[in-house]
Formats: C-alpha cells, sequence, structure tokens
C-alpha cells in the first residue's frame, strides 16, 4: 500500500442504505474497499503489505465470508498501524474484542440503532411462539384451513422473565407492557438508571428467572460466561409449558436441549431468529411444529439498517477527526 497524505480506512464488505455519507469520508480519509475473496487471500495480502499504514477497519456483519472471524490469528497478521475496527452489529462475537485491546486495537459496535427492530421482532415471535401460529399459518397456505392447531394462549397476567436488560431488553419490555405482562429480569448487576429500567421490573437471581418465569426472552451478548446458558439443567428448573424466545445469539442455547424440552412438552413453544450453527438449524426444530422460526432478520429493516451504517461512519469519521470512536465496546473501554 503506497504512502497516502490522507488516513486510510478499509471497508470490508458494502455499505448499502449510507453510501452518501460513506463516500463523504472521502474528503477526510482515502478509502479502500475489499467486496470479495476470502480468509486466505485476506491474511496473505496483510503479511505481503497490501494494507500497511492502515488505521482503520469498518466491517459489515456479512463480511465475516471474506475474513472469516476476526480471531487471534487474524489480529496478529494485522498491520501495526491499524488502531481501530468499527463493527457494524450489537453483537461483536465476531471479534475477539479482547485479543484487539491487547493489541491496542480499539473496537466499537452498533449499540441503540438495533434496539427498536430486534425488539419488535421479539415481539412478533412472542405473540407467535404463545398461539404457535406456525400450525394455521403453514395449514392455511396448504389448502386445509386451521390445520390440527390446538388452543394457544393470552399474554394477559403471564409473568415475563427478560434475560438481559440493556437497550434491546429495555426496548422489549416497553413492546411488551401493553400486553399486561408482569415483568422481570435478570443482569449480571441491577440496572441503575430508570431509564434502562422503563417499566420497572423486578430484579430477580438467574435461577428465579428460570423457575418462576411463563415467558423467557433472552437479550445477552454472547460471550465466555453466556455460550450454552441454557441446557438441560436449566430447561429442567422451567415451568411445565414455558415459552422461549431468543432474539440474541443461538449459541447462548444448547439447541438439543431445546429440541428435547419441546418433544417433552416441557416447553410450550418457541420464537427463534438466531440458531446455535446458523445458517444450519437443528433438524429438531425443523421438524417441530411448536417453533416459529426466522433466519436472523431481526434488524433486517431499511430503517435500521441504515441507521446501522450511519453508526459506522460516525465511528470512523470521530476517529479521524477526534482520535477516538464513540461508541467502544466493553473491552475497549477497559484497556
Amino acid at each position: 500500500m503506497t504512502a497516502s497524505p490522507k488516513p486510510v480506512v478499509l471497508l470490508l464488505g458494502e455499505i448499502l442504505y449510507a453510501e452518501k455519507e460513506w463516500d463523504d469520508l472521502g474528503e477526510i480519509a482515502e478509502l479502500r474497499q475489499l467486496k470479495d475473496g476470502h480468509r486466505g487471500q485476506f491474511l496473505e495480502d496483510c503479511q505481503s503489505g497490501v494494507y500497511d499504514g492502515l488505521l482503520a477497519i469498518a466491517r459489515t456483519y456479512d463480511s465475516v465470508k471474506l475474513t472469516g472471524r476476526f480471531d487471534q490469528e487474524l489480529i496478529d497478521f494485522l498491520p501495526q498501524t491499524l488502531k481501530f475496527i468499527s463493527h457494524n452489529g450489537a453483537g461483536y462475537d465476531q471479534i475477539d474484542a479482547e485479543a484487539c485491546a491487547n493489541r491496542g486495537i480499539s473496537v466499537s459496535n452498533t449499540p441503540g440503532a438495533v434496539d427498536a427492530s430486534t425488539a419488535n421482532t421479539a415481539i412478533y415471535l412472542l405473540l407467535g411462539a404463545l398461539r404457535r401460529a406456525h400450525i394455521p399459518a403453514t395449514a392455511l397456505r396448504e389448502g386445509r384451513w386451521r390445520g390440527s392447531m390446538g388452543l394457544g394462549h393470552d399474554p394477559d397476567g403471564k409473568l415475563l422473565g427478560i434475560l438481559g436488560m440493556g437497550g434491546i431488553g429495555s426496548a422489549f419490555s416497553l413492546r411488551a407492557a401493553p400486553f399486561d405482562f408482569n415483568m422481570q429480569y435478570h443482569n449480571r448487576n441491577p440496572v441503575v438508571h430508570p431509564s434502562s429500567n422503563p417499566t420497572n421490573a423486578k430484579y430477580v437471581s438467574f435461577e428465579e428467572l428460570l423457575r418462576t418465569s411463563d415467558v423467557i426472552s433472552i437479550h445477552l451478548p454472547l460471550n465466555a460466561a453466556t455460550k450454552g446458558l441454557i441446557g438441560r439443567e436449566q430447561f429442567d428448573m422451567m415451568k411445565d409449558g414455558v415459552v422461549i424466545v431468543n432474539t440474541a445469539r443461538g449459541k447462548i442455547i444448547d439447541e438439543e436441549a431445546l429440541v428435547e424440552a419441546l418433544e417433552q412438552d416441557k416447553v410450550f413453544a418457541a420464537g427463534l431468529d438466531v440458531y446455535e450453527n446458523e445458517p444450519e438449524i437443528h433438524p429438531g426444530l425443523m421438524r417441530s411444529d411448536k417453533v416459529v422460526l426466522m433466519p436472523h432478520v431481526g434488524t433486517a429493516t431499511v430503517e435500521t439498517q441504515r441507521k446501522m451504517e450511519m453508526l459506522v461512519i460516525d465511528n470512523v469519521r470521530n476517529v479521524l477527526q477526534e482520535g477516538h470512536l464513540l461508541t467502544p465496546v466493553v473491552e475497549s473501554r477497559n484497556s
């Protein structure tokens, strides 16, 4: 990479909804882009000096197809000049943020921008699971009217357990409130500011949430502490006929254990937008008529995608103008 009078920024993937704003960064930075390729080629290019002088990377969620996960191996290949990664997504499990921090690379994500859309998706899945909506919806398209549907459940008076009261969890609680749920939540720590718990949900322990909730909705980040958090032992603790909703990350739930719980009627129904090994889905989930399935589309609206891209761009712009990211992830804040 030849020397440039401007800082160099590399876009991994494509900006689709904020193209003008991205192009405007060209006034203060040299913009590069990688739209195709594979991990081996990217590592080879890093090693051969193609990206020497790079200050920042803006990456899309789908760019993992081009580079693979930003793990320790890849981070070791990145140029020493790289100091910032602006990631498009609230979840950032595609990046080893701790390894980045150890290398002096700060990482940002897009909190806030995804809250409303993901919470809306969770409400859709919650209501669909309560009614086991997959059964009549499928039967209708097959010309069998309601098919073999039984009766579902109303939300009124049910105890809703929110696992993770961050931005998405609190947005979800606001949307659930008009359905007359009683609400409780669990975080690592109780939220302090009232705006983070807008429905005044009760703080309970993880075990109490599992044992007492009629519906459990998951809104946690994926990390070492949450991977496989919900397995056989946790399902055994739950009430018979519990409803599970997950719009966070698939690996938080042991899918084999979920399938068993569905087959044994421990779980009445589930609404899922994320999967343990996506895009592969456990065959037991595909077979089950108790599950409402969506293909990780919680943020798939024009408005939300633009908000996310704008925040990625704003993070890069702030790096170029002020020398730091606007929304650094916790690992970068603590480094």
